[in-house]
């Protein structure tokens, strides 16, 4: 192709030689600019033909790379260029392998290849053989792959690159030889390639899958394991891996020296002592004379150290250290040497990322502006409150350096969808048919105000609520709220039927204490009417007014709203009923909720998350059925109807005592989706003047998304201890609520 050009071009040029050129014109050239073309040609106005100048400036052009075709033609001294550009890749589809959205762009971006480069057959070779790449480390041997290329028009391509998966390698034994102090379940607790189990398809059990990917990485983390448990001199060597392709299946070979275990000596911290006291340090320290060395430990006290320099301001500092062995003694001493650099200070907290949510919104949730000193804690937990805000997807907090001792921080942000309208129904065993609606946005016109109303109907309820919430009342440390409601509900057993009619409002302030701590009050009027019907036993209607203050205390270090990976939810409040109405009662909540996330340490999205409730009723006066507790459902104990264990199933009048709590793992399911799958125990006990006088447990499986409506949950459960008159339940749909 690249000949032909000069050789038209030569022709031109001869047969036009004596002729002069009076302009220059480019057609059909979108790629690079006029500008950019009068730089790369060797011609000019006026000059005249040119047989050798011709030919470099279609070299140079063709150089680009971007053309299938170039010509040049002459009028009367007007030189024309006309390009043929290659066509751009408008949609890539992979068939029969990965699906979802992030597997995709990480898989194209490994391929070099994405939807706007322009199309070459070297650029899709390189692709192909990258795919495949990818497939085989994978543990897929012999995979084919066959581009499909359809023309869309002119210049647009669609490629489809249709996988044929090759056969997989599984792992049938793997050999750690020279073994002795650690043994094959402590390896499979760090290595990405294991044996298979017998029972493969079960839950938790090694499907012996090869990762050939991660194969380079497995000694390391052999050697990082021996290190955990003070095997310095430990060696392992790379591994060696035998297939047979009659069975696909391998074995794989560890050789290891342990050597001697060593215990932890004499630890020193030098430091300026001008900056930090550092006898203040060692009590904090993770790694303990005498003790058996660990690796991890000396990481956690190194960040530990580091951190609390970085507390006082610098951001640089380093913390070096030495291990100083003595193999005589198998012991080790450790030196740590801090350089903490210059103090640092912000200059300019930059934010990016928010179309809607206002500046100062973000503002007032982060510890640190212009002109502070840096702080390392405060900068974790800026992302932390940022996260918990749930206006955001995902917070990226970067530090700028620009000058040793000023940097500027950039705050990062995708925006999340706060804004909901949910129209939706359903049936229940218990309140039969449902209808529910709801308009709720938690950061209306992005200043970080709630604003809420909804409606649920059902065969035994009728609620209407209008809430408005204000976190930062003029961005301040105080907050407030409001609400007004009317709620409906119908409650049947086996001795009456109980119509309640509630109408009330609430207002509560608050202040937040320290960092993480909240506390206020919240005065709340009920005009509450009970009508009996149907009674089998002596029943009255009342009507009654509650009016009660609730002093509360509420604690919150996790760092997201919807899908917390770390940190602690707990509270206590104390309702006072009997200011100035009818009901007297006081009445004890506490919750407590940890959640810890398994990222750094397995390499794999898992969640560990508990949860506990205590809640108790005091008769001050006058207590009603209607402040009774209720154990059951999908808020209290899985596997049992709502409501299921009341006041008349325990033959009481009112239930006063109850304790839950739950233990769940969740586990990514579709992560581009924000779908998560889990298994969850729950346990909780009601009694009227006791916890334990009744007691029971369930456990199950869920899904659960944080769909554009709001969290949805698919309970599927069972009833471990259920008697015959319990009310059990094997599945439930739970709407706006998560852990």
């Amino acid at each position: 192709m690249k000949k032909s050009f000069i050789l038209f071009s030569t022709v031109a040029a001869t047969l036009l030689s004596a002729q002069t050129i009076d302009s220059i014109t480019y057609k059909n050239l979108s790629r690079i600019s006029e500008k950019i073309a009068n730089e790369t040609i060797d011609l000019n106005i006026g000059s005249e033909f040119n047989a050798k100048n011709i030919n470099k400036s279609l070299q140079k052009f063709y150089n680009f790379n971007y053309f299938d075709d170039i010509q040049v033609y002459n009028n009367n001294g007007a030189l024309e260029f006309v390009f043929t550009e290659k066509p751009s890749i408008a949609n890539i589809e992979v068939k029969g392998y990965k699906t979802s959205k992030d597997d995709l762009d990480s898989l194209f971006f490994s391929m070099g290849i994405k939807k706007g480069s322009m199309y070459t057959k070297d650029r899709v070779l390189r692709a192909k053989k990258s795919l495949l790449l990818s497939l085989e480390r994978e543990g897929y041997i012999n995979s084919v792959v066959e581009v499909e290329t359809i023309n869309l028009n002119k210049d647009a391509i669609s490629l489809i690159f249709n996988v044929n998966k090759g056969d997989e390698i599984l792992i049938r034994k793997v050999n750690y030889f020279g073994a002795k102090y650690l043994n094959q379940d402590n390896f499979d607790e760090v290595t990405a390639n294991k044996e298979k189990e017998i029972v493969s398809w079960w839950f938790g059990q090694n499907t012996g899958e090869l990762k050939l990917n991660q194969i380079s990485y497995e000694s390391r983390r052999i050697n990082d394991l021996y290190y955990q448990h003070g095997f310095l001199d430990a060696k392992v060597e790379d591994p060696f891996m035998t297939i047979d392709f009659a069975s696909n299946e391998a074995i794989l070979n560890f050789n290891i020296i342990e050597n001697d275990q060593y215990l932890t000596n004499d630890i020193k911290i030098y430091a300026d002592s001008s900056i930090l006291d550092v006898n203040s340090l060692y009590e904090e320290l993770d790694l303990e004379k005498d003790d058996v060395f660990n690796i991890n430990k000396l990481r956690k006290d190194i960040s530990f150290i580091k951190t609390q320099f970085a507390n006082l301001g610098y951001a640089f500092v380093e913390v070096k250290y030495d291990l100083k062995k003595d193999s005589i003694n198998h012991k080790v001493n450790i030196v740590f040497n801090v350089i903490p650099g210059e103090k640092v200070y912000i200059n300019d907290v930059i934010i990016s990322g928010n179309t809607r949510t206002l500046d100062r919104v973000i503002r007032r949730n982060v510890f640190l502006a212009p002109k502070d000193l840096y702080n390392l804690t405060d900068l974790k937990d800026s992302k932390n409150r940022l996260g918990r805000s749930g206006f955001f997807e995902n917070i990226i907090i970067k530090e700028q350096r620009i000058s040793s001792n000023k940097i500027n921080l950039l705050i990062e942000v995708k925006e999340a969808a706060t804004g909901n309208l949910i129209i939706g129904g359903g049936y229940g065993s218990y309140d039969g048919a449902m209808f529910n609606a709801s308009i709720n946005d938690k950061n209306i016109f992005g200043s970080g105000l709630n604003l809420g109303f909804s409606v649920d109907l059902s065969k035994r309820k009728t609620n209407f609520t209008v809430s408005l919430k204000n976190p930062a009342l003029n961005d301040s440390k105080y907050n407030g709220e409001i609400s007004a409601y009317n709620k409906k509900s119908k409650y049947s057993n086996t001795k009456y039927d109980l119509d309640t009619n509630i109408t009330g409002f609430g207002i509560g302030v608050g202040r937040n204490y320290f960092r993480n701590v909240y506390a206020g009050l919240r005065y709340k009027y009920e005009d509450v009417s009970e009508e009996y019907s149907n009674a089998k036993v002596e029943k009255k209607d009342n009507k009654y007014v509650l009016s009660s203050i609730t002093p509360y205390i509420s604690y919150n270090t996790t760092d997201d709203y919807y899908v917390p990976r770390e940190g602690i939810i707990a509270g206590i409040s104390y309702e006072i009923a009997g200011i100035g109405g009818d009901a007297k009662f006081h009445k004890l909540s506490t919750y407590f909720k940890y959640f810890y996330g398994f990222n750094d340490v397995l390499d794999y999205d898992m969640i560990f998350k508990y949860k506990t409730n205590i809640r108790m009723l005091f008769d001050k006066g006058r207590i009603t059925e209607g402040q009774s507790f209720y154990l059951g459902g999908p808020r209290s104990l899985r596997g049992y109807e709502s409501y299921s264990f009341s006041p008349d199933f325990l033959e009481a009048e009112v239930l006063k005592k109850t304790f839950t709590n739950s233990v769940e793992l969740s586990f990514p399911l579709i992560p581009s989706a924000k779908m998560r799958w889990g298994i969850f125990y729950d346990y909780g006990m009601i009694g009227e003047n006791s916890f334990d006088q009744l007691k029971r447990s369930g456990a199950g499986a869920l899904i659960e998304w944080i769909s554009p409506v709001g969290p949805l949950q698919f309970i599927f459960s069972k009833a471990l201890d259920a008697k015959k008159t319990d009310k059990t339940s094997n599945f439930e749909f739970s709407l706006g609520t998560s852990f």
